[in-house]
């Protein structure tokens, strides 16, 4: 076989490879549209901050309880730089190079640390994971994993949006996620890089 007819088929293996994962992931984002129609907007009023901002990065969302199965739509799936903060209102993650997550104090299910999520395995508790529920008829919910520049920002952000699960919510037929602030300590003042 003649050299460039080895070149055009990787070439053409390659590009065939790419539009398959390209159709892949636009049917997925298709299919998680349904869990989440739109993302909850961030109101001109959040109320005083309880926590951060923290420099963090977003990992990527999931169905709560099943790390492995990503939510595609409206950028929940994209890994972005992101500034984290708690307020009365909620809890904000303004991402830099994709869409704000904005999850509303009553829909938060819990707050808690996890070894990792799809896009990110760190070992130990190394993220911040949120369980929150945005549309009422999906009753598992969703689970938002974060990374913390700083360790020591890990169980202050965790116990800050904790805080905000504490107010009566019916969590019946709710699936488990994660919940409390299960941080290690002695971790305080080391960063991590994201």
């Amino acid at each position: 076989m003649r050299p460039w007819v080895s070149v055009v088929v990787l070439v053409l293996v390659a590009v065939l490879a790419l539009w398959g994962m390209r159709a892949g992931w636009l049917g997925r984002r298709r299919r998680t549209e349904g869990l989440v129609p739109q993302l909850p907007v961030a109101p001109d009023d959040l109320g005083p901050a309880r926590f951060g901002p923290v420099e963090a990065v977003y990992v990527s969302t999931t169905r709560a309880g099943d790390w492995l199965d990503r939510v595609a739509a409206h950028d929940l799936g994209v890994r972005s730089p992101a500034q984290v903060s708690v307020h009365d209102a909620g809890v904000l993650v303004s991402r830099t190079g994709a869409t704000d997550v904005f999850v509303p104090a009553p829909t938060l299910r819990g707050a808690g640390t996890a070894p990792g999520i799809a896009g990110k395995v760190v070992g130990k508790d190394g993220l911040v994971v949120l369980t929150w529920q945005p549309h009422p008829d999906d009753p598992r919910g969703l689970d938002t994993g974060l990374r913390t520049r700083h360790a020591a920002d890990r169980p202050l952000l965790v116990a800050a949006a904790a805080a905000l699960v504490d107010a009566p919510v019916d969590t019946t037929d709710h699936a488990p996620g994660a919940t409390g602030p299960d941080v290690t300590p002695g971790t305080a003042g080391q960063e991590e890089k994201p």
